[in-house]
């Protein structure tokens, strides 16, 4: 049983300075590691607090080492960390906050999972793809984490030895390797 609560979204809106319209949403960002997700995310977030639009970005680091640190990799683990973000998602959009998740979720079930804890909820969700090919991916790859998979150090990692599940309907899809994160995050603002 979930208790309503006695704060409506209408009025968090006026008082964020949203008016009498609902602002709060979830854009969810997906693609493979160092396709370019949490650099759109984190330009993104800066731009709209900048116009003093409520916004705060998940993300792999923010939320493994606190939330879900007792989770690891294997599929049953991903996808209760994908339950998770949704949830926190759905939280921050329904105090009039635009979240910003920027997560692998390799698997179109947990993605749609995530959608749905959003419309369940009437809150807005909107998937963003961000193709980046597996080449420009792994030279992008600051943390070494391709080529430890490609050594055997790193099991069923994503675009190695586990399959990445392309969004087949995506709000947008983002072609970071044809263009800078700047110019990608301005086909979004």
């Amino acid at each position: 049983m979930t208790l309503k609560h006695h704060v409506s979204r209408e009025k968090r809106g006026k008082i964020l300075g949203h008016g009498k319209s609902f602002k709060g949403c979830t854009i969810w960002f997906t693609g493979l590691s160092g396709a370019g997700k949490t650099s759109i995310s984190f330009a993104l977030e800066e731009q709209l607090v900048s116009y003093g639009i409520p916004a705060y970005s998940l993300d792999g680091d923010n939320i493994r080492y606190g939330l879900n640190k007792n989770l690891g990799f294997s599929e049953e683990d991903r996808r209760e960390n994908i339950r998770r973000v949704a949830e926190v998602a759905r939280l921050f959009a329904d105090a009039g906050h635009i979240c910003l998740c920027s997560f692998v979720s390799p698997f179109t079930v947990d993605r749609q999972m995530a959608r749905g804890v959003h419309e369940r909820s009437g809150l807005p969700f909107f998937e963003v793809f961000v193709d980046t090919p597996l080449a420009v991916c792994e030279q992008r790859d600051v943390k070494g984490l391709y080529q430890k998979a490609r050594q055997g150090l790193i099991k069923s990692f994503t675009g190695i030895d586990q399959e990445y599940e392309k969004p087949e309907h995506p709000e947008l899809v983002l072609k970071a390797a044809q263009s800078s994160i700047e110019e990608e995050f301005f086909q979004i603002s």
